[in-house]
């Protein structure tokens, strides 16, 4: 099976089932669909479930906004929407959520994902790079911006980006997959990318039959270190 299949294969593998567990229940963390031989490369989204990597406080402080409900029913409620695939009031569920507690970045982190899903990618950036700068510990927001910004070839702000991601959170599986992809199909460097699938292996909790092919094969692709001290 070639690259080209194996990606279609797990994107429709690792389409995810969402739940709520906080502001940032959903994360869905982008891979790549690599080109068939002779054709060019085009990204396209694979979810991936992860934990949510930051905690945010669940409710506005006491006094403040009580009378715009509770903001963790109303976030059930838009993620509900948006599992259901409806958009647009999943989109007007999120801004309401955004607008009424905007301390919090990640109901503009969700409003972000349903904007993107939405095929309003520019918005979607926006979303994020506020979210970011709400909270810059927010893993996932940055992540998707890596996602978007391969997505427009501009592989350098990705690259930077998963790594704001993994900078924040070392363990986030799913930043290191795509910094993995990143390099290994459109930056050339099978070094690091190794270094990417085989952390995901690890955090990943198994060894992924698809991630272990491409591990085999970057392997015999991989330049050896260089070799240290004298030679007899």
């Amino acid at each position: 099976m070639n690259r080209c299949a194996e990606m279609a294969r797990l994107d429709r593998m690792t389409r995810p089932t969402t739940t709520a567990g906080g502001w940032l229940a959903m994360v869905l963390a982008a891979a790549l669909l690599a080109g068939c031989a002779g054709q060019a490369r085009k990204p396209a989204p694979t979810p991936v479930k992860e934990a949510a990597p930051v905690q945010e406080p669940a409710a506005p402080a006491a006094g403040k906004a009580a009378d715009k409900g509770d903001p963790d029913a109303r976030f059930t409620a838009a993620l509900k929407l948006l599992k259901d695939r409806q958009m647009a009031e999943a989109r007007d569920a999120f801004l309401e959520l955004a607008k009424d507690f905007p301390q919090f970045s990640g109901p503009f982190t969700d409003l972000a994902i349903a904007q993107y899903q939405s095929k309003q990618p520019a918005l979607a950036v926006s979303n994020f790079e506020k979210a970011t700068r709400l909270n810059p510990q927010n893993a996932v927001a940055w992540n998707w911006l890596g996602t978007i910004a391969r997505e427009n070839r501009d592989y350098a702000k990705a690259e930077a980006a998963y790594n704001e991601a993994l900078k924040v959170k070392p363990d986030y599986a799913a930043a290191h997959f795509n910094l993995g992809l990143l390099y290994d199909l459109y930056s050339r460097r099978p070094n690091d990318a190794l270094q990417h699938y085989r952390e995901y292996q690890r955090l990943a909790g198994g060894d992924k039959l698809i991630v272990t092919a491409w591990i085999k094969e970057l392997e015999s692709q991989a330049t050896p270190p260089a070799a240290t001290g004298a030679t007899p």
